[in-house]
Formats: C-alpha cells, structure tokens, sequence
C-alpha cells in the first residue's frame, strides 16, 4: 500500500528524479566557485567534488522523502502556507543535519579532525539556501500538476454537456450546444438563441451558464452576451484596445469586448495564432 501510495504521489512532481540528477552536480559545483577563490584540478578536487555530491544525492533523497510523507499526512489542500512552511522546516532540518554529520564524518576520516570553522560560517549558509531552492522546485512542480489535473477534470466534464434544458408551455426541451446560437440577458431573465432564431427563457443568471457550457465552444464577450463559436466569424479593432465581434448571423447583441477582455478572446477565437 506505501509503495502505490508513494507511485501515486511521484507523479506529482515529475520529472523530479531528471531534474535533481542533472542539477545537484551543478549545485556542487557552483558551490566550489563560491567558496574557493583559487580551484586546483587535480585527482583531490575530483574525490572531494564525488564525495559533495554523494553527499547533495543522499541529501535530495531524504528531503524527496519528507515530502512525500507530508504529501499523505498533511496535504497542501487544506492550508497550504502550514504546509510549505513544515516543510521548510523539515527538509532544511534533516537535510541539513545529514550534511553536517557526514561532512564531519568525513573530516574526522581523512583528517583526523572536525571540520574547518569556514563550513559553518559559509557553506552551511550556502547549503542551506539551495534547500530552499530545491523545495521551491517540489512546491512548483506539485502546483503545476495540480493545475492540468483541474483543467484534464474541467475539460472531462465539459465534454459531457448534453445541452441546456428549457421550457416552452408544456414541453420540457433539452437544445444540444451545437443548436445555440447565443445567451443574452433580456431585462430580469436570460435568453438563450438558437441558430433558426427560436428564443427561450432561462431561469439561471448568465454568469451561472458562463461556468457551465464548455469554454472551446462559447466565450462570454461581456456583461449581457455569451456566444457560440459558429457564429463568430470575426472581430473589429476599436480605440483604446477594446474590440467587438463580428457575427455571421442577424442577432441584436451586445457585441463589445473590454480591452481586459480583448486578449482572452483573441485567444479562443484564434487559439493557434
């Protein structure tokens, strides 16, 4: 059950392993370059570089675990700020601590004793900004795909619209979205369009068919109008930005577009350009 659980969660942030192979090399070595003035090529730099980065791998591991036991007891749903700043704590502590520790075991090795006063006073400061780097990574990558979960489920449930259910005397009508034409408020009510110019009331405010018909198919362009792609056959540009559409059918609308506005609708009208 650990192990689907941990597999469920590492989809959260791929391609975490890619990155953090190519970048923790790169961190110890730009680690070198701030902390010695005069590098010296030799076989020493070579196993003092292979042991830092043993060191930064270990390190990244342990941190990748403490997320991913956060990510199952303390999610990032809920509060999101207390759980970026356990984790902060956590991984920097541990991750840390784990640098410390082998880093003298190390010394105490080779040398015969602690390690240089210089580690604590530069390097365990540098160390420990780069933590923060690698938890802005996780943080990141989590949101990101968070973000194309919300828009792949959306898309889900907009691909199931049906249509929009209507009343006229004594029938009940369900008109598929490929029938509407367009939605416009008609004084205290909503009036929905379609494409032979049949007109129904609707019971719903604009903004509530706004969120539910499938956004690659109707754009709202203002206050008072939402329309069906089929029939927009263009736009025209006005002054100060704003824009208004152009349709391919008689209908009396509100046709203005905010210059707020004007960007999102020049990209669903045109998504490819």
């Amino acid at each position: 059950m650990a192990q689907d659980a941990d597999r469920s969660i590492a989809k959260k942030y791929r391609p975490d392993i890619l990155i953090f192979l190519v970048l923790i090399p790169l961190i110890s070595a730009f680690n070198y370059y701030l902390t010695y003035s005069n590098i010296r090529w030799n076989s020493f730099l070579l196993l003092t570089f292979t042991i830092d980065t043993t060191q930064g791998y270990l390190a990244w591991l342990i941190v990748r675990r403490i997320i991913f036991r956060l990510d199952r007891r303390i999610p990032f749903g809920p509060k999101p700020v207390t759980r970026i700043l356990i984790q902060l704590a956590l991984t920097t502590f541990f991750g840390l601590g784990f640098i410390i520790l082998t880093t003298e075991l190390v010394s105490w090795i080779a040398k015969g004793k602690p390690a240089i006063p210089e580690f604590y006073t530069m390097d365990v400061f540098i160390i420990g900004v780069w933590f923060l780097v690698i938890n802005g990574i996780y943080i990141g990558l989590y949101y990101y795909h968070s973000l194309q979960e919300m828009q792949a489920k959306k898309a889900m449930f907009q691909s199931d619209f049906r249509g929009v259910p209507v009343k006229t005397g004594s029938q009940n009508l369900l008109i598929a979205g490929s029938e509407i034409a367009a939605m416009k408020i008609d004084e205290e009510y909503v009036q929905l369009i379609t494409l032979i110019g049949k007109k129904y009331l609707l019971d719903e405010s604009l903004d509530y068919w706004e969120k539910e018909l499938p956004e690659m198919d109707f754009f709202r362009l203002n206050r008072q109008t939402i329309v069906h792609r089929q029939i927009v056959k263009g736009f025209t540009k006005l002054e100060h930005g704003k824009l208004e559409a152009q349709l391919g059918a008689d209908l009396t609308l509100e046709l203005g577009i905010s210059r707020a506005k004007a960007p999102a609708f020049r990209a669903w009208f045109m998504p490819n350009l």
